[in-house]
């Protein structure tokens, strides 16, 4: 087989890209709001439903959010820890958020498109698409609808957020660009301590290890001054670009026919989820004087690295978002064992 063949690692990814690419410029063109992620997600999504031969390696995946992670810290100002104080009122109504965020996905696909108690409460759980899959093989529930309607969920909030955010701030996105760029130097001495920051999220299983880790590392020495880290713009555009064909790319084990039915029932669930966080994000942005946006994003039912980066790209506070995002996902880790035998009952010997 020729070494340049479509068929070929190399020659997939260097498909993928391109349609990502040409997905987010064309959302770039049309001046909507996170164009270059949201672009690229969806271009790449329909491509690979499709039946493109999309790829994103896992390695690849790694790298892109190290870069992404350490460029993010950039919006962490030095006056970060006078807005920690915020933070407990607002952890606390994560918990009632991510209860009722998934009770109201269940009661939708359970009663109304009429899925397995098993399948149903799965497919409602917000995020942790990995842990969720492995406690949802033990029960022998439908793991090709659970895994659908995870994928969708996360495509449609990050199809429809940015015009969500953006309306509710009144304003438009600066696409996360900073106008402080770190000089070599800095990033000589930055990017080693991302890296190892990421390594040690790893290895420490901190959810969304590669970018939290090097993201926490960078928002550190930036609010503290010790550096200034921030990628330029023909560094972080990529990167944009790539996340957004990586979560199209998770189209690929899903047909067209496994798509389209799953779609009506997971969008109709996806609607009471993210109705739910919308009233506990306007609860929040009232108790704690916090813009919507910014709430909105923490109570998400999305990804962690996928929100936070969001918030980056939107000009809002990536470290609150991110700080809420890995306690709900550590939450569930920690707890979706007894909440499962709570709810399904002791699985069948």
């Amino acid at each position: 087989m020729n070494s340049m063949s479509i068929e070929t690692v190399f020659g997939r990814v260097l498909l993928t890209v391109l349609i990502a690419a040409l997905g987010g410029t064309a959302f770039y063109i049309m001046d909507l709001p996170a164009a270059w992620l949201s672009g690229a997600m969806v271009f790449v999504a329909l491509a690979t439903l499709a039946g493109a031969p999309t790829l994103l390696p896992d390695k690849l995946r790694d790298a892109l959010f190290v870069l992404i992670g350490l460029s993010m810290g950039a919006g962490v100002r030095p006056d970060v820890l006078e807005r920690i104080g915020e933070w407990p009122v607002s952890m606390a109504l994560l918990v009632v958020v991510v209860v009722a965020v998934t009770m109201a996905g269940y009661v939708v696909l359970h009663f109304g498109a009429k899925w397995s108690r098993d399948t149903a409460f799965f497919g409602a759980i917000p995020g942790a698409l990995n842990y969720v899959i492995a406690l949802a093989t033990e029960r022998g529930a439908d793991l090709p609808r659970i895994a659908s309607s995870q994928s969708l969920r996360l495509f449609v909030l990050v199809a429809i957020l940015p015009f969500a955010v953006v309306t509710s701030n009144g304003e438009p996105t600066g696409q996360g660009m900073s106008v402080i760029v770190s000089t070599p130097l800095e990033i000589l001495l930055g990017l080693p301590l991302c890296l190892a920051a990421s390594f040690l999220a790893v290895k420490l299983r901190v959810p969304g290890g590669w970018m939290t880790g090097a993201f926490f590392m960078s928002a550190g020495l930036n609010a503290t001054g010790l550096l200034t880290l921030a990628l330029p713009e023909f560094v972080v555009l990529p990167c944009f670009v790539m996340m957004g064909a990586m979560i199209g790319c998770r189209f690929a084990n899903m047909t067209f026919r496994q798509f389209m039915s799953v779609l009506g029932a997971s969008i109709a669930a996806f609607c009471a989820a993210f109705l739910t966080s919308i009233a506990g994000a306007l609860l929040l942005s009232e108790l704690a004087g916090i813009p919507f946006g910014q709430a909105l994003l923490a109570y998400a039912p999305g990804g962690l690295e996928v929100m936070t980066l969001l918030a980056f790209m939107l000009d809002l506070d990536p470290a609150f978002v991110a700080a809420h995002q890995i306690v709900r996902f550590t939450s569930m880790v920690l707890l979706l064992p007894l909440i499962t035998v709570l709810v399904l009952g002791r699985r069948p010997t």
